[in-house]
């Protein structure tokens, strides 16, 4: 009788367990009924005992819950994260609408301890309620985090909703990487969620249902991390995106394109820069300031690449531009798609990024910097800089093809009729004479003179003057003669001899004493920095990396490997490019026991150059580690980032190690190992466990 009374009244009170005082009543009428009964339960000595215990619990339990509801209603924020804690441990979790508010008020304030405190509590919530964590709480979290800039406790709550397939939706998203992305570190948090959300597309064989409830990420986004992974120095995790933007079939817009140039010029990947250029080409004059950027990054990697003739190539293309009828016949031409290859062109499994070169989307937030470098665009046209000039006459001094120096310039000056260019050939004449290459100017102006191109007197007079300085009286002597036969010096008797600056002849004295060039040339000095700025890397080192990334994007690994073995024999010394796209190569067929053998190539190359690596490079070294299983090789990457004050994932090699090696060596010790060798495995996957914080 007892009991099935005491059944009635339980299930009565669960129908209504959200009214916390009826609850409470409930459960002081069962045990009414117990003590009528004389039923004593387990543990209690009377049921009086039990009464007042419970009366005193609810008694705490209402007034925290009272206090929270009054502190949050009065937005004291410090007093409700107090009283909950103190609700949290007496009580467990209080009521889903008082857990919201509480996170809601943290999530407002602008204090980022409460937002640390707020993305804390989701965390708990997650593991131990997750069920009470709606996603437009966590949005409206992760955003105050990311806008206060507080990336990591950001990035955990967003990876929470994604775990849940849950994303924000694609505005707000943006909005979060946007500031996520003004940080280092919030870059590489990012660029890492990227990748993951773009894994839940790319895996047809998990999370189906939930696959086609999940938007993926947008141009701009992609874009934000890009412009982020160019800013911070992360270009080889910006190659990685710009693949991952192939996969997952984002479409690539101008403002994607002029970045993607970025990333290939630091990469020194000329080959695949090369790709848009005939699209770009193409666009209406009205929309080619927009791809400044992208012509500075392809004449840049010209110059690296010692390719003075394309560079020449280009330059004069830039100079035509505006009168060329092919870019002015763009503006008919309709909005196309084109497909840009991404490493080989003959792969069958090969990647493509769509791409649409007069897309430009107007509320973008990706501003490109207007420092100018190479290339310069002013009132609609192209011009070539001062820098851009003197990397011309440094190359073509270098290779002793001053002929194609002096047709080149002639060409610039006819194909603009610009003020930029009125002087320009007497300003490098000019400034070979600063720097004191005379053969060089002499060089210049013979070339002119056959081609019938006038010189101003001054240029004449400059290298006269630098030749009397030198005492290369012979040099003058014929310089002179040269002058006259162009109309110049005419005043000067034709039988003269040039001796310690003195001209003589029969009707008297023709003095050039102390004859001297008073004119500056500041393009003499932007070569004299180009020179002392070169870097010792030869442009070769360059064609073998494009090589290698060929080869291993079409999975033809032995020859990257013999073209490594090459760079090895000839003494090229390898780069951090080199390594990466080795790895990459080695990473998709799955070898990563051939990984730790090029670690140590790569641990060779640091003690040779005594030199640090960026942190793309152990990033990438740290996963491909996980996967293969070689935890010594992951404990002793992880001790370099640490050493270098490298910021580590630790998120990102949590979920590796849990896809890949859940349950390995969970409970052993190294006393249980068989061996020495599984001994020390043993220790360095527990070493792993307890600084990642696994079980």
């Amino acid at each position: 009788m007892a009991q099935s009374l005491l059944a009635v009244i339980h299930k009565a009170a669960l129908r209504l367990t959200s009214h916390r005082k009826f609850d409470f009543i409930c459960k002081m009428k069962m045990l009414e009924v117990l003590d009528a009964y004389n039923f004593v339960p387990r543990g209690f000595s009377s049921i009086g005992i039990k009464r007042e215990k419970l009366y005193q619990e609810e008694s705490s339990r209402l007034i925290l819950l009272g206090k929270l509801e009054n502190s949050l209603r009065e937005h004291l924020v410090d007093k409700a994260w107090e009283t909950y804690k103190e609700f949290k441990r007496l009580h467990g979790f209080p009521s889903q609408y008082l857990v919201a508010g509480l996170i809601t008020e943290l999530s407002y304030s602008s204090d980022s301890k409460c937002l640390r405190k707020a993305c804390d509590l989701v965390l708990s919530i997650s593991i131990e309620k997750p069920g009470i964590l709606e996603p437009d709480l966590m949005t409206k979290l992760t955003l105050s985090s990311a806008r206060a800039q507080i990336p990591v406790p950001a990035s955990t709550v967003l990876r929470l909703m994604l775990e849940k397939r849950s994303l924000p939706s694609l505005d707000i998203l943006e909005i979060i990487f946007l500031h996520m992305a003004k940080t280092e570190i919030g870059t590489y948090l990012a660029s890492n969620i990227l990748i993951e959300i773009c894994d839940c597309f790319l895996n047809k064989n998990a999370h189906k249902s939930a696959h086609k409830e999940l938007k993926k990420p947008d141009t701009m986004i992609f874009n934000l991390v890009l412009d982020a992974c160019v800013r911070f120095g992360a270009s080889l995790k910006g190659q990685q995106i710009i693949e991952l933007m192939a996969q997952v079939g984002v479409v690539a817009d101008a403002h994607t394109a002029t970045i993607i140039a970025r990333i290939h010029e630091i990469n020194a990947m000329r080959d695949e820069l090369k790709k848009f250029k005939d699209y770009i080409d193409r666009v209406p004059i009205t929309l080619v300031c927009h791809y400044q950027h992208f012509y500075d990054c392809m004449l840049s990697l010209h110059f690296r690449f010692s390719d003075i003739d394309a560079a020449s190539e280009l330059v004069l293309d830039l100079c035509r531009y505006y009168e060329s009828n092919l870019f002015q016949g763009g503006k008919r031409e309709p909005q196309i798609s084109c497909t840009v290859s991404i490493g080989s062109h003959n792969m069958r499994t090969g990647l493509t990024l769509h791409f649409l070169s007069r897309q430009l989307q107007k509320d973008s937030i990706c501003k490109v910097d207007s420092k100018p470098g190479l290339v310069v665009f002013k009132n609609g046209k192209f011009f070539v800089s001062n820098k851009a000039l003197a990397k011309l006459i440094v190359g073509y001094k270098r290779c002793g093809r001053i002929g194609k120096l002096s047709k080149l310039l002639i060409s610039i000056q006819n194909n603009c009729s610009s003020l930029e260019y009125n002087s320009l050939c007497s300003s490098v004449i000019d400034a070979c004479i600063h720097l004191g290459w005379l053969q060089t100017a002499h060089d210049i102006l013979d070339d002119f003179e056959l081609m019938g191109y006038p010189i101003s007197e001054s240029s004449y007079m400059s290298l006269l003057a630098a030749y009397s300085n030198m005492k290369m009286f012979r040099e003058a002597e014929a310089l002179i003669k040269q002058m006259r036969r162009t109309g110049l010096l005419l005043n000067i008797p034709p039988k003269v001899a040039f001796s310690s600056y003195i001209y003589e002849s029969e009707a008297g004295m023709v003095y050039l004493k102390n004859l001297t060039s008073t004119t500056k040339s500041n393009l003499a000095d932007v070569v004299r920095n180009i020179r002392e700025e070169e870097k010792v890397c030869p442009s070769s080192v360059h064609e073998y990396n494009s090589s290698i990334y060929f080869f291993t994007k079409a999975k033809m690994i032995g020859d990257a490997l013999k073209t490594y073995q090459k760079m090895k024999e000839m003494k090229i010394q390898p780069t951090m490019c080199t390594f990466f796209h080795l790895i990459c190569g080695y990473a998709s067929l799955g070898m990563y026991r051939d990984i730790t053998i090029l670690w140590g190539d790569i641990k060779r190359s640091m003690e040779n150059q005594d030199t640090i690596y960026h942190r793309d490079l152990y990033e990438l070294l740290l996963l491909n580690f996980l996967r293969g299983g070689y935890f010594e090789r992951v404990m002793e990457v992880i001790g370099i980032m640490m050493e270098n004050g490298m910021y580590l994932d630790k998120w990102s090699y949590k979920t590796e190690f849990l896809k890949f090696h859940r349950d390995l060596y969970r409970g052993l010790t190294v006393s249980d190992a068989r061996n020495e060798v599984q001994s020390k495995r043993i220790e360095f996957v527990g070493a792993f466990r307890k600084w990642v914080g696994i079980g």
